[in-house]
């Protein structure tokens, strides 16, 4: 038997606990010094599906981008209104749980939850993320997009891992079952 894939959440925030700011801008971000990659390109080699809230996809679509940065990865983005399948992403908007279930139960690697805010919110509200790798940004930009809303709920971690990229925090969790 094989083990279950783990649906890992991989993202950036601020010191002060944001992702973005008010207008999605992730500007504050690039102006820290890090690493190499910071780790990504470890990360991205342990994936092969990817899942996304339809503002963070909307996002990537404004960079205009030459070419879709996850591709040759099953890509899949969260919406609440229907939208056409293209060539990178396929569209959902059913039951997230048994949707999250059937892919960690699917052969293959991990499943990154990538964001944004409302996503990260309701797969930790469904406990469908399994591990939390966060890389904390030495900014406080005061406002914005909160990596963690106000829950009425708990999660327990366990620390696996601390990494420093310069001036980057890297801080792994596994969510405690």
């Amino acid at each position: 038997m094989t083990n279950q894939r783990k649906a890992v959440m991989f993202i950036a925030t601020s010191l002060d606990g944001y992702i973005a700011t008010k207008d999605d801008s992730l500007e504050w971000l690039f102006k820290v010094e890090g690493e190499g990659d910071n780790g990504y390109s470890e990360f991205y080699d342990t994936v092969d599906t990817v899942i996304m809230g339809r503002r963070t996809y909307d996002w990537l679509l404004e960079q205009k981008l030459e070419i879709f940065p996850y591709e040759g990865k099953e890509c899949y983005v969260f919406s609440r209104t229907e939208s056409q399948d293209n060539e990178n992403v396929q569209f959902f908007n059913g039951d997230v749980v048994e949707f999250t279930n059937q892919l960690k139960n699917k052969e293959g690697k991990n499943i990154w939850v990538m964001g944004g805010g409302d996503l990260i919110h309701s797969f930790m509200k469904e406990k469908l993320v399994d591990e939390l790798i966060i890389t904390v940004s030495p900014v406080l930009i005061g406002k914005g997009i909160p990596l963690f809303k106000e829950i009425d709920f708990e999660t327990e971690l366990t620390l696996k891992s601390v990494n420093r990229f310069n001036q980057f925090a890297e801080l792994h969790y596994e969510v405690k079952r």
